[in-house]
């Protein structure tokens, strides 16, 4: 017999991959549309996010291994509504020019904050209505699920404010290249470490509830998120190490124009 927590681990590596390379995907055969045209593609994406809400409020109300996959399902589904419609420019923020050079900290976060703020909304906001559906059920896994995809994507965003060494742009689109002003290539800042280590004590906090439980539907919810966390967390050191992550998505996605500027120290200064 198959052993669960494998299972588990499979699902929630798979899940993380093949969600990021569809969004990938569907955005890169957005890339060149309209903005009309990508106003048109959201809404017809609408109805993902709310299968993905329905998912996780019914799922919440029942504690057995098929309700934990699908609050899992749900939250993640969730989750990449928001990045498509995010990453396809219709829910960014009101700032869609470059970062000058030589401006200071604040004015440097109050421009980066303008380019996503939309996002940062809609994501909170999803937060909120997911722990509302689900937080007096009988299955968290789902709320569990998009609090570490939320606090994962913060500390994200906060580490290329900061700056660090390594940053990937090569998928991002077009019509958002103006984000890529606002990032920074430095040496490693000092929130690096403490986004870190809060990572590697939920990632043991996870495995310390997975080691603890003997419920199957419980082993098999600890399971993804301790997978997910620790996704999270080789997701930042790849900031900072010599890890080529993109050769996972780079060979489904069809061949768009090369991007003729690298992203160099001297050229970003800042998130």
């Amino acid at each position: 017999m198959s052993n669960p927590i494998v299972i588990a681990c499979l699902v929630a590596v798979f899940s993380w991959w093949f969600f990021t390379g569809v969004i990938l995907l569907l955005v890169r055969y957005s890339d060149g549309a309209s903005y009309r045209v990508r106003q048109l593609y959201a809404l017809f994406s609408v109805p993902f996010i709310l299968l993905g809400f329905l998912l996780v409020y019914f799922s919440a109300k029942f504690s057995s291994v098929s309700a934990v996959y699908l609050s899992y399902l749900g939250a993640m589904v969730v989750w990449g509504w928001i990045e498509y419609v995010f990453l396809i420019g219709i829910i960014t923020g009101p700032n869609i020019s470059n970062c000058p050079k030589n401006v200071s900290n604040g004015e440097r976060f109050i421009r980066a904050w303008g380019t996503l703020a939309y996002h940062e909304i809609a994501l909170l906001s999803a937060f909120g209505i997911i722990v509302y559906l689900g937080w007096s059920g009988e299955n968290l896994f789902g709320v569990c699920t998009f609090l570490i995809l939320y606090f994962a994507r913060i500390c994200a965003k906060l580490n290329l404010f900061f700056g660090v060494p390594r940053v990937n742009v090569e998928f991002v689109p077009a019509t958002l290249a103006h984000l890529t002003s606002h990032f920074k290539i430095s040496a490693l800042n000092w929130f690096f470490p403490v986004s870190v280590t809060i990572l590697t004590v939920a990632l043991a906090c996870w495995i310390e509830r997975l080691l603890a439980v003997d419920l199957l539907n419980q082993v098999i919810g600890f399971t993804l998120l301790t997978s997910l966390t620790a996704m999270a967390l080789l997701e930042h050191w790849v900031m900072v190490l010599p890890i080529p992550d993109a050769k996972l998505w780079r060979w489904m996605l069809p061949q768009g124009k090369q991007k003729e500027e690298h992203f160099r120290r001297k050229d970003y200064h800042g998130l």
